[in-house]
């Protein structure tokens, strides 16, 4: 059991890193997705390993790993557009024509 949780912590831990290195400026901060990140593969590890039980490993590291990047997709800031050239031209009425 410890093997599972060190190794689901340390998966959380590089799924973190990596979303602090691809996306840092829709990140509310670093050190906050740097704990998120372990803990909820933690938290995804024991609940796994609650349910599936012993000698599922890799499908406990699986889970650990959708649990990571579920909750740190909700700390995903929605306010932050990314830049002018990466957004799809949209056509339609401007914004208040659609009653005129």
């Amino acid at each position: 059991m410890i093997w599972e949780a060190l190794g689901a912590t340390a998966l959380g831990l590089v799924i973190a890193y990596a979303a602090t290195r691809q996306i840092p400026e829709r990140l509310p901060n670093a050190a906050l997705v740097l704990v998120t990140g372990p803990t909820a593969a933690l938290l995804g590890g024991l609940i796994s390993r609650v349910v599936l039980g012993q000698g599922h490993f890799l499908a406990t590291l699986a889970v650990a790993a959708l649990v990571s990047v579920a909750i740190l997709s909700l700390l995903i800031s929605e306010n932050v557009r990314p830049p002018r050239g990466l957004r799809a031209n949209v056509v339609g009425p401007p914004h208040g024509a659609e009653g005129a």
